[in-house]
This record gives C-alpha cells, structure tokens and sequence, in this order.
C-alpha cells in the first residue's frame, strides 16, 4: 500500500469515528459506558474473525505463527483501547459531544512528542504545525465562547493519553507481525471482555437496555470498531504515526458536519474558521514533506551532476 492510499483510508477511518459520536450518545441512554464498550468491542472482533482465522492459517503455512509476546503485544494494545474507550465514554455522561471532540483531539499533539522522547522520531517540521492547527481547529470548532472544563471533560482529557500511545505503537506491532487483522481483532476482543468483566461486577445491565441500544451498539460495533479500528490497523502499516494523528483529528471536522445533517447543528464564524484550519493542517502534513523531498532532490541531483569538487562528496552520501 502506498502512503497516500493509506492515508486515504485513515481519512475515511476519521470519517466513521466522526459519525459515531451521536449513536454513543444515544445509546449511553440505556446502557452504562463499561457496557456500551465491552459490547461494541465484542461485536467488532467478530466482523474482524474470518480474516483472523485466514490470516492465522496462511501464517502457519509460511511457518511464521505468532508467539506468546506477540500476544502480549497484542493484549497491551486491547488494554490502552480499553483505557482510551472507557474514559471517553464515561466523560461522555458529563460533557457535550463538541467538548469530548475538542479534548479527545489533544492526542494529536502528543503523538510527535512522545515518538520524539519515546522512539527518537524526529518528525518532519509540519507535523508540528498541523498537529497545533488540528488542536487549535477542534477548540474553534467546539465553540470557545462557552467552553469550560467539567468533571467529563477531565474524563476525555485523561482518554487522550492512551489514544496516543495507541496510535504510536498499533502500525509497529502491525508491521513487525506482518498480521494486521489479528492485531486488530485480538486488540477488539481483549478490550470487549475486561469491558464486560468489569461490567459483571459493578454496572448493572438489562435486557430492555440492551434492546433499546441496539442500533447504536451495532453502528459503533460493526463500522467504528469492525471496519474502522482494522483499517487503522492496517494502514498505520504504511503510514507514519505523527500524519496518522493528524488525519484522524480529522474526527472532530466529520463529527460537525454529521451534526449538522443529522442533528440540525449549525456552525459560527468561529467554527467554520476552525473546519478550515483543521483541512488546511491535513493537506499540509502530506504536501509540504513532498515538497521538501523534491526539492532535494533536485537539489541532489544539480549537485551531483556538476563539476564542482563537492559533487564528488555528495555523490559518496547514501541515499537512504
């Protein structure tokens, strides 16, 4: 897959996530948060297993089964999604839907940093550019006049932490197993079932409510789960992780106008101001590396090709 069709992919993964906010909504009506993810994430894994199961053998066949610390791996993966899942929905109890967007975009922001103090990534300079316009598009497009922290919000901002580090590791795992389907499916069902442990114990649950959330549990189960997070899974294969964050902030833009058609919402200056910064980050994080790289090359190639003695030296320097 190529960056730009994986990064393809990660905008309609953005898109999914966006159209999501308003079934969680309204499904918290009926069902608690530990058991509208747990059932969600359920769901998802089994959209996901028949490719997991033909990923599973075609492994076997090449000899390359996976072991136990990938499974680790994996079980860490399903943890932070737990963590980053649960906290959201919890602050959703108690914050707006513009609100839990806004705060839930801060994992764009520190994805770069903790690549940078983690991994020693040094990400291209626009990613810090889009990743401050994405933070500063999301706080327009949740309407600044009125914004104030309350005890939801201070749920999202704390989901913001394992979104990060989740979208930081997911494409590496991926990679290195070469299976994203099991990575994703087995993430989905790790986070399903400590959900509904933790349900089981300390969240009541009822048929009726079950029932009456069906088809917000189906919509974030089988598309924001299902089709979703796997695709995340698999184009973060292909795609750095700093870029993936700042397309998937895209969330916060698809989320506006999902409630605008859906819900009657209607935009201010300052929101539309803040849609136009967040596409404007988006283009720019894929552009400006492009033309950077282009114009070394260039750069390169006038050098190398002419007779001064420093062409010489440039011609030695490898072009990894």
């Amino acid at each position: 897959m190529s960056r730009f069709s994986a990064n393809l992919l990660l905008i309609l993964v953005a898109l999914i996530w966006g159209s999501a906010f308003v079934p969680q909504i309204y499904g918290m009506a009926h069902v608690g948060p530990m058991t509208f993810t747990g059932v969600r994430f359920v769901m998802g894994s089994l959209v996901v297993a028949p490719l997991m199961w033909i990923e599973w053998r075609s492994l076997q066949r090449e000899g390359r089964a996976l072991r136990r610390v990938d499974g680790f791996k994996i079980a860490g993966l399903g943890g932070l999604l737990l963590l980053g899942s649960a906290m959201q929905q919890i602050g959703l109890m108690s914050t707006t839907a513009t609100n839990a967007g806004f705060l839930t975009a801060l994992y764009v922001p520190l994805v770069p940093i903790l690549g940078w103090l983690w991994l020693r990534h040094l990400p291209h300079w626009s990613v810090w550019l889009g990743a401050l316009g994405s933070v500063v598009g999301a706080y327009l497009l949740s309407g600044a006049q009125s914004f104030s922290i309350s005890r939801g919000d201070l749920w999202v901002i704390g989901s913001a932490v394992p979104w990060a580090i989740h979208v930081l590791l997911v494409g590496r795992v991926a990679h290195r197993m070469s299976a994203p389907f099991l990575v994703a499916g087995g993430q989905f069902a790790v986070c399903g079932v400590l959900a509904l442990l933790w349900t089981a114990g300390f969240e009541p649950v009822s048929l009726a409510g079950l029932q009456a959330a069906a088809w917000p549990l189906a919509y974030t189960g089988i598309l924001s789960v299902g089709v979703a997070f796997t695709a995340q899974v698999v184009a973060q294969r292909w795609a750095h992780a700093a870029d993936a964050a700042i397309l998937l902030s895209s969330e916060t833009l698809f989320a506006a106008l999902f409630g605008f058609v859906l819900m009657g919402d209607r935009l201010d200056v300052a929101g539309l101001a803040g849609c136009g910064l967040i596409f404007a980050s988006m283009i720019a994080v894929q552009l400006l590396p492009m033309l950077d790289s282009k114009a070394k090359a260039n750069l390169r190639v006038a050098v190398v090709g002419g007779d001064s003695p420093l062409s010489a030296v440039v011609a030695e320097v490898p072009r990894g």
